[in-house]
């Protein structure tokens, strides 16, 4: 019977062995894959963070609809004041206060001037000075949450004690005091006093990032291949903290062009120049609510409304692919038919 019996340890030992190797084989083949040696596996990062972009645009409805109305005001700043051929300054352009019309599309202001024109001029303004006093507060209050962050110790202990100070005092009072008594009226100023009184927050953020941040293997062998403090602070750890600053960024814009809006309504800005908040302030000083001209105040209004809303729809969106507790993914078209189905 022993010898009738077919000797299969070899075959199986052979078929173990040849499979073990198989898949030795493959799993080298996906590490070298993986690590970009093969020239095949994962794609280069650049393509993989153009990817979560669009993404983020087309899945997020949120960003998309930000977008889209962002993207609206922007042409009409950049390019609504070329078909302007009336000077938004010029009195007696039309009767005094009238309402809309065919020939004054937001009819005119107690002294003759054309609301639709003041609007259109005034988006650049607006916008423009929104972003450049974000873009201001933003590298300000990312440059000390870095620093901070990154040396710690005395440093450290310096620039939290400036950060909490601004932290503790109003940042709208105290601009409105700086405004006040600056010499010199412009958009310029409003942007450098809103900086000076803005910058804690997102610096305090960025500094407890970034602290988390030195401690991981990343930075450290930065450290250890000898690359220099600049380089590892701004190549090595800045790119992983964009979508933070990102998200403080917008916040930023809105915070900054609601704030210089309301400085300008208060008379502490140019009030000569064309710009929504300018628009505002006539409206108070004319009395213009309470002799029923909706058409003055209601579009530099709205236009500080749509422009703060779609801001925030698009901050929303940026936190929700930063932090991924607050992601809701759709769900696939089959899914969606069965849940009805059932």
């Amino acid at each position: 019977m022993s010898s009738t019996q077919p000797d299969t340890s070899n075959t199986q030992a052979t078929g173990s062995s040849t499979h073990v190797a198989s898949r030795t084989s493959a799993e080298s083949t996906l590490t070298v894959g993986a690590s970009g040696m093969a020239g095949i596996g994962a794609p280069p990062p650049t393509n993989g963070r153009l990817r979560d972009l669009w993404r983020l645009v087309t899945v997020n409805r949120k960003v998309g609809a930000g977008l889209v109305i962002l993207a609206i005001f922007i042409l009409i700043a950049l390019f609504g004041p070329v078909f302007i051929h009336t000077d938004p300054n010029a009195l007696n352009v039309g009767p005094n206060l009238a309402s809309p019309s065919g020939q004054f599309l937001f009819g005119t202001t107690q002294t003759g001037q054309d609301v639709f024109a003041q609007t259109i001029v005034g988006a650049r303004s607006s916008i423009l000075w929104g972003f450049i006093t974000g873009l201001l507060i933003t590298a300000f209050s990312t440059a000390i949450g870095l620093i901070a962050g990154y040396f710690g110790g005395i440093v450290d202990d310096i620039l939290s004690v400036f950060i909490n100070i601004f932290l503790v005092i109003p940042g709208l009072p105290l601009a409105i005091v700086l405004a006040a008594f600056f010499p010199v009226k412009g958009d310029l100023t409003i942007a450098l006093v809103l900086t000076v009184t803005s910058w804690s927050w997102n610096a305090r953020v960025i500094r407890a990032q970034t602290m988390s941040m030195r401690s991981r293997d990343f930075v450290q062998a930065a450290q250890s291949s000898g690359e220099n403090t600049l380089h590892i602070i701004f190549a090595e750890i800045l790119p992983n903290e964009i979508a933070i600053v990102m998200s403080g960024f917008i916040g930023t814009v809105i915070y900054a062009i609601l704030a210089a809006s309301g400085l300008q309504f208060l008379g502490l800005g140019d009030i000569t120049s064309v710009s929504w908040g300018s628009m505002l302030y006539w409206v108070n000083n004319n009395d213009a609510i309470l002799q029923g001209a909706y058409w003055w105040f209601l579009p530099p209004a709205l236009c500080i409304a749509f422009v703060g809303t779609a801001l925030t729809l698009i901050n929303f969106g940026v936190d929700e692919f930063a932090n991924p507790r607050l992601r809701s993914e759709r769900k696939p078209k089959g899914e969606k038919i069965q849940n009805l189905v059932a």
